[in-house]
Parts: C-alpha cells; sequence; structure tokens
C-alpha cells in the first residue's frame, strides 16, 4: 500500500474558504461612518483567531488590547487607558514574533493616533463621534450625490426621461458621466455583500441614450443678480446651471472656441463622443446662460474687472497645462505634453504619426488615453515608459487592459533619465534606468535602480503623461493666494478670507481630479454664491420614485459592459464602448437592494429631495 496520499480539500475547509471570501466582500463594501474603534476591536479579535498561540504577545497581548478597547465602547475607562492601550501595542509590536502580532499591534498604534478624537468621544460621553451621515453607500461615495437608488428604480420601470431629470437634480452632465465616469459609487455598494456591484455607470449611459431628448428644467423667477464664471469646463458649467436654475444669470467666459473644458480637449472621442457631450451643453444652455468665447483671464480680462461688473465671480479653470519631466533633452523637437497632444488631435489637427515609433512616458489615465490616440494616428510602434509596476499605476485597470488588447507595449520598471537628440534636434530614443521594486512608503510600492545597466528605447516621439498643472499667474497678479503645489488657496467653502465674492473651486483649487468631483465643486461653488447674495434657494425635482419592492434578491452575475473589438476600434475614434440591451439593464437594474428604503436608509431616510 501506498504511503503517500492525493490531498484534496475536505468540505470544512471549502466553506471556510467561502466564508473568507465572504468577509473579504463585506468588509470592502464596509461604509464610512462604522465606529472606528468598534472596528479595530472585531480586527484584533480576527487577527487573534489567527494565532498560532506559539509567543505570549500575540497569544495573551492582543487579547488585552481588544478587552482594553471592550472597556472603552462600555464606558468603563478613562482617558488614562489610552496611555495603556499605547504601550500594549508597541510592547507586541517589539515582541511578537511574527506578522501576525505585530500587524494587528501596529493596527491598534494607528487607530490612537488616526482616530483619538473617537476614543475620547466614547470616554467622555459614552457615543461615538463617527455619523452616517447619508446611509445609502452609493449617494455617500458619489462626489455630487446623485440620487442613484432613485434613477436605477426609475429604469427599472423604464422611465428613462424621469430617470435623467432626476440625475440633473445634482448632474447636469448625465449622458457624459455615463461614458467617462470613474464610478466611485460602485465601489461600497452593498450587493457586492451578496454577489457583485450594480453596473450604475452602464445603467446610466443606457437611460441617456433612451431617455431622447429632454428639457431643462424651468428657472427660478430672476434676481437680478449677475455672476461671471472663468472656464468652461465641468465645474464651471456645472456651478452656471444650478445658479440660472435659481434665477441668476451667468456669464461664462470660455478661452476657447467651444465649451466643455478637458471633456473636449484632454478625453479623445472613443471614450467620450463629443455629439454625446454636446447634448449635455444644449441643455445648459437652454437656462440661459451666456457664454464668452476666445476670451482668456490674464490677456483679454482680469479678476478686478469681472468683480467691478459682476455680483460674484467663480474661478473654476481646469488643469490645463503640463508637468515636466525635468531631465536632459527635454527640448528635443517631438516631445510634446499629453495635454498639448490630446487638444491637437481633439480638434482634429496634430501632426501625422504614421509608421512612427512613439514613446508615452506615464502610467494616468491621460497616459493611457494619449497612447491609444497615437494608435489611431497611425503610429507603428507604441509604447508606455513606466517607472513602476503595471499593479502600480494610477490608470483604470479596464483602460490598461484596453491599451494592451491594442496592441500596446507596457515598458515598466523604466525611469527616463534623457532624451537623445538627433544631429538636427529631432528625437532619436529616450535613455532609461532600469528599475527594481523597493519599499513600500505610504502605501505604495516605491522603487530604486536594479543596478542594470541604462538604455536606449529608439522612437521619433515623447509624449510627456506624467501630470498637469494649472495657469495661476494671472490670479496671482490680482491678489488670488495659491499654495506651493500651485493650486488656488480656497476655503473649503470655495471663498476668500479677504477677497468678497470671488470664488474658487475644482481642479484648480484641488488638483487635477475626476469628472464628477469637478461636477460637485460646481455645485457646492452654486449654492455658497448663492448664500453670499443673500438667498437660500433650493433644487429639487418633481419626479416620484417608484417605491421598493419588497422581493429575494438572489444572487445574479453583473452586467459588464463590452467593446468593440481591437482591430477594429483601435482603427477609428468612434465609441469603443457597446452599451447592455434592454434586457441587461432592466436585470442590472433588478439588482438594487434600494438601500435608499431599506435597512438603515428607512431610518435615516434615504432620499435627499432638495439641497
Amino acid at each position: 500500500m501506498s504511503r503517500m496520499e492525493f490531498n484534496s480539500p475536505d468540505r470544512a475547509t471549502k466553506v471556510l474558504d467561502g466564508l473568507y471570501k465572504d468577509m473579504e466582500r463585506r468588509i470592502n463594501s464596509s461604509l464610512y461612518g462604522l465606529c472606528p474603534v468598534e472596528m479595530s476591536k472585531a480586527f484584533l479579535h480576527m487577527c487573534h483567531a489567527q494565532s498560532c498561540g506559539k509567543c505570549s504577545p500575540c497569544r495573551i497581548g492582543l487579547g488585552q488590547l481588544a478587552n482594553l478597547m471592550d472597556d472603552v465602547l462600555s464606558g468603563k475607562a478613562d482617558e488614562s487607558i489610552l496611555d495603556v492601550l499605547a504601550e500594549t501595542a508597541q510592547t507586541i509590536m517589539d515582541t511578537a514574533d511574527c506578522a501576525i502580532g505585530y500587524e494587528a499591534a501596529e493596527i491598534a498604534q494607528k487607530s490612537l493616533t488616526g482616530f483619538r478624537d473617537d476614543y475620547l468621544s466614547h470616554i467622555r460621553t459614552g457615543k461615538c463621534s463617527f455619523t452616517y451621515g447619508q446611509p445609502v453607500p452609493c449617494v455617500t461615495t458619489c462626489p455630487a450625490h446623485v440620487d442613484i437608488p432613485g434613477y436605477v428604480a426609475l429604469v427599472r420601470e423604464e422611465r428613462y426621461a424621469d430617470a435623467i431629470r432626476l440625475i440633473r437634480k445634482d448632474n447636469p452632465f448625465p449622458t457624459t458621466c455615463g461614458y467617462i465616469c470613474e464610478h466611485p459609487c460602485e465601489q461600497k455598494c452593498r450587493r457586492n455583500i451578496l454577489d457583485d456591484a450594480i453596473n450604475i455607470r452602464g445603467i446610466k449611459k443606457m437611460a441617456a441614450e433612451l431617455a431622447g431628448e429632454v428639457p431643462a428644467p424651468a428657472c427660478g423667477p430672476s434676481t437680478g443678480k449677475k455672476i461671471a464664471i472663468v472656464g468652461g469646463g465641468p465645474g464651471g458649467l456645472s456651478a452656471a446651471y444650478f445658479l440660472q436654475l435659481m434665477g441668476h444669470q451667468t456669464t461664462v467666459y470660455e478661452m476657447h472656441d467651444k465649451l466643455g473644458g478637458m471633456l473636449r480637449y484632454g478625453i479623445p472621442n472613443y471614450r467620450l463622443p463629443k455629439d454625446k457631450l454636446d447634448n449635455d451643453i444644449k441643455v445648459i444652455l437652454d437656462t440661459g446662460v451666456e457664454v464668452k468665447y476666445n476670451v482668456k483671464v490674464g490677456r483679454d480680462v482680469d479678476v478686478k474687472s469681472l468683480r467691478d461688473e459682476y455680483d460674484a465671480v467663480l474661478v473654476t479653470i481646469g488643469a490645463s497645462t503640463d508637468k515636466k519631466l525635468g531631465i536632459e533633452g527635454e527640448d528635443a523637437k517631438g516631445v510634446i505634453s499629453a495635454v498639448e497632444f490630446l487638444e491637437a488631435s481633439g480638434c482634429g489637427g496634430g501632426e501625422s504619426l504614421e509608421g512612427k515609433k512613439v514613446c508615452v512616458i506615464g502610467g494616468g489615465n491621460v497616459s493611457m488615453d494619449a497612447v491609444r490616440t497615437a494608435v489611431r494616428k497611425g503610429a507603428g510602434d507604441v509604447a508606455i515608459v513606466y517607472r513602476r509596476r503595471i499593479a502600480d499605476m494610477t490608470a483604470l485597470k479596464e483602460e490598461i487592459d484596453s491599451a494592451a488588447e491594442e496592441g500596446i507595449e507596457m515598458m515598466t520598471l523604466k525611469a527616463p533619465s534623457a532624451i537623445i537628440k538627433n544631429e538636427d534636434g529631432t528625437v532619436k530614443g529616450l535613455k532609461v534606468i532600469p528599475q527594481m521594486i523597493s519599499e513600500i512608503r505610504n502605501g505604495r510600492a516605491s522603487v530604486k535602480p536594479s543596478g542594470e545597466d541604462e538604455y536606449v528605447i529608439p522612437c521619433d516621439m515623447i509624449i510627456v503623461a506624467i501630470g498637469q498643472d494649472i495657469e495661476t499667474e494671472a490670479f496671482v497678479e490680482n491678489g488670488i493666494p495659491v499654495t506651493k503645489w500651485n493650486t488656488i488657496n480656497t476655503k473649503p467653502s470655495g471663498d476668500f478670507d479677504d477677497i468678497p465674492g470671488v470664488f474658487s473651486g475644482g481642479d484648480c483649487a484641488s488638483g487635477p481630479a475626476t469628472v464628477i468631483k469637478a461636477i460637485d465643486a460646481g455645485k457646492v461653488l452654486a449654492h455658497n454664491v448663492d448664500q453670499y447674495l443673500g438667498f437660500n434657494h433650493k433644487i429639487t425635482c418633481d419626479v416620484e420614485v417608484p417605491a421598493a419592492e419588497i422581493s429575494d434578491r438572489v444572487p445574479c452575475g453583473r452586467v459588464n459592459l463590452t467593446l468593440r473589438p481591437s482591430f477594429e476600434r483601435k482603427a477609428d475614434f468612434e465609441g469603443v464602448e457597446n452599451s447592455m440591451t434592454h434586457d441587461e439593464c432592466i436585470q442590472e437594474a433588478s439588482r438594487c437592494l434600494r438601500c435608499d428604503h431599506c435597512g438603515y436608509g428607512a431610518f435615516k431616510g434615504g432620499r435627499v429631495k432638495e439641497w
């Protein structure tokens, strides 16, 4: 008889593996607002269960840390317990034999510094200082706080126009966001606990396509107030839209001959067809927004003169300039910023790349847009050069995957060190230093030279996509403060301490961010400008949301949007993404758990009907 046997997992092991996956989904779906002390204690209990029991710091110490946290939560402790917690955690970190004990104690240490105020709140008042400001996860994590369960329920009943009306209560770019929103709303979707997040962006995209032309809502009575808005991107246009609905007259000053900002000039047509963007902009203009095209602040007009002419001024310019590499040879002919390259390509211009070898430096969404645009402009060999790993790229995973499918080479762990020129000053190649992965700093793996020799990547063109910057010189000249990061230094409300009537928000204040964050900035600015002018208008929507259907939600797979075949889509600038079918859309909308009505949403009030 053989003394060895094939090992296969028994029933208990399989069930336990399933529990681990369930736990992972539940943790990923945890909403901000949960008691951090309670969560830290739960983590300690889990780590304690993982302990082998060999060393006493882990076997006994973690249990003691959890007991101390129990005393805090039950109101039995005084403030001196925080020192005991810190000392106990440090002792475990210094003496534990393995990472189980060390990491668990470090979490306790981090909790004491990260949310010490909550510990003190439990000790002094017996209450947690963390609360649910909005009990619906998707609404909470959407920067603009769009009523997502509401419009998903409307789509389920095929009331597409009403869904668009409800979205516009908080976001005047429903079609645009249906195509390009980074959908942070899906990250904490409670459907993750059951199977997978609802495809919220896909449902919104389908609603916009099936709704047809939905007119703008009626504006309120005129207040007689005039507001200048510098910048016609998503932030400025959103502010203009909401201020018009409140009854104020807005005028947008745009430096290009068309509106949209980086939506038009920074995002390629294959991701956001410009006729779809124009549909959203038309509705905004239909509210009565006036526009002055080809006017640039600092060149044609200044903030002081605008302030003299208008009751309030909003500065909502985007991050429309580039950051430099700071390496030798960057002035070579053939080196171009991604912002400039995409703007020229978006306008139908730019030089032909037929047969050229192109390198794009960077690993964000802008670099993916640039490299995929280069392919569509006929470039021969196209590569991304990035100093970290693919896993460290900040671009969306679907963008990275799509670029790879279109034949783009990912040259990772390569740090650019110089640009090599031909005798005539044109680009000959990009010299790089091979890197290796190193220590994790601030939650991200750093890199260092691997010790291998430098070498040159032959190329005819280099597109630099390492970040965007803001043109602030004209605003500094007008007394508007700027931070060391070259962003406009506003208060959280968007105004300034000593410049009454001037407000700013969006990318120029936060640094380069997402479209939905710019829309939220416009919404905040509109509200605060309205209050500054002495009003308290409310934005609402008269659409009646269907009642929640109380029925079991059985596990069901998520409908993901498909793409056109890579060989076909990379040959043109037409939209790359297919929409859901009618049946897929209704099924996906039916997966919604209606957190606005069920669970905590029923107690707290899951729907914000006005703002």
